[in-house]
């Protein structure tokens, strides 16, 4: 149990960096794409046949996740779960980038929700009127569906990607 609390700390701690490199993503993406004239309200690709997009935040969004997945991979698989025998990186990162992406499907539905002005829990535009980088509403929905996304990827991550390999005993039996 102490080992479980230990651990959870740990990939807390790891998964707080990887926040900020999530976070910093976001904000160079923005900053970036926002030069080259786009909004992250933007539509980047319309599904066709609905009334749904694909907006630029959405992209933002998916390259602050692969960079941070990356990292937080790379940590925790060096720090948190380091006494657990380990498979080569890549057979253990993609494991990890499956769990990841299971906790980043839901981050984005929580994202979306927060930055769509007609979903009951969308943040207020009235605060969050993008007039500085603290009032900036995709920050905000960021890190807050990071927040919300972030015990699933730990209890995924402690039970499948980082359980221990399972190892199939052979007995050899004696020729007659």
């Amino acid at each position: 149990m102490l080992n479980n609390v230990r651990q959870f700390v740990m990939f807390g701690l790891v998964g707080g960096s990887g926040t900020i490199v999530n976070l910093l993503v976001t904000f160079l993406s923005k900053k970036g794409f926002g030069r080259a004239g786009f909004s992250e309200h933007d539509v980047f690709f319309n599904l066709f046949g609905t009334e749904f997009n694909i907006r630029w935040y959405h992209v933002f969004a998916t390259l602050a996740f692969l960079v941070a997945n990356t990292w937080n991979y790379q940590l925790n698989r060096s720090w948190t779960f380091r006494g657990i025998s380990k498979r080569s990186w890549l057979r253990g990162f993609f494991p990890f980038l499956a769990t990841g992406i299971v906790a980043y499907l839901v981050s984005l539905v929580v994202l979306t929700l927060l930055m769509n002005p007609t979903s009951p829990i969308a943040l207020p535009a009235d605060i969050f009127d993008d007039s500085t980088g603290f009032r900036t509403k995709v920050y905000w929905a960021q890190a807050i569906s990071i927040i919300v996304a972030m015990p699933v990827n730990f209890v995924i991550n402690k039970l499948w990607t980082f359980g221990k390999p399972k190892v199939t005993f052979v007995t050899a039996e004696k020729p007659m």
